[in-house]
């Protein structure tokens, strides 16, 4: 039983074109880039691999992929883009299940790792991962930073974006880390829509103890995929922790 929530046959459908900006080559090429760098020779697996976004073009450079996705219609996107033998993905959370065989790398992008709700299930996460490398294989996540510097006294919401397409604000519970998503969308042809998710925010520091706990070491923290450097004022990381050559 997992506390994530599950993407429905709507949300597949929809999913490529709600996230049009992330498959610009620009925000694409160098995740592939970074991922397919770690990998090297060996298999990479997907945590919450979604439509497909990253492990289809990084299966394209050459590197055998796997993924596991909580969603059947997700899954079954990732089928009309390349077949079960280019791209074996197996159905369940990404907490507790296993896909055969070790890889060289396993990652989760896109702040997938939060939508595991329970600190305990994020810890399983990592074990996880952990539980699929190699040994010197790493494990890598794509995290934003929560946005809570920004609340004055009183305030429950912090918008993180706000164009004419859309709008999107997060409302957090710093007692829980429980957080929502909110999602307002306006149409070329005039409609509207309103959608949500929930997820548990994690900060890095608590990253890097859960990937203690299942026995990683920390390597490198960087701001985004094109290695910029990691600061007070990043409001994203991507994190990478290696799994000991006698682990």
């Amino acid at each position: 039983m997992t506390s994530s929530d599950l993407w429905t046959e709507d949300d597949a459908e929809h999913y490529d074109d709600l996230s049009a900006e992330k498959f610009d080559p620009n925000v694409l090429g160098p995740t592939v880039d970074f991922l397919a760098r770690l990998a090297g020779s060996g298999p990479a697996l997907e945590f919450a691999i979604g439509t497909g976004r990253v492990a289809v073009p990084l299966a394209a450079r050459g590197v055998p992929v796997a993924g596991i996705e909580l969603s059947q219609p997700m899954a079954d996107r990732v089928r009309r883009k390349m077949t079960e033998a280019d791209l074996p993905v197996v159905v369940g959370d990404m907490a507790t299940a296993t896909v055969p065989g070790s890889f060289s790398l396993v990652y989760v992008v896109y702040n997938s790792i939060g939508n595991l709700r329970t600190q305990d299930e994020q810890v399983e996460c990592f074990r996880n991962a952990a539980r699929h490398l190699a040994p010197g294989g790493r494990f890598v996540i794509e995290l934003w930073v929560p946005g809570i510097r920004r609340f004055p006294p009183g305030q429950a919401a912090v918008p993180f974006e706000v164009a004419d397409h859309h709008v999107g604000f997060d409302t957090y519970d710093m007692v829980t880390q429980q957080g929502t998503s909110h999602h307002y969308r306006r149409f070329a042809d005039g409609r509207t829509s309103y959608g949500y998710s929930n997820f548990r925010y994690i900060w890095p520091a608590e990253c890097d103890l859960m990937a203690r706990l299942a026995g990683l070491e920390f390597e490198q923290r960087v701001a985004d995929w094109d290695g910029s450097p990691f600061t007070s004022d990043s409001e994203s990381h991507v994190s990478v922790w290696r799994k000991p050559l006698d682990g």
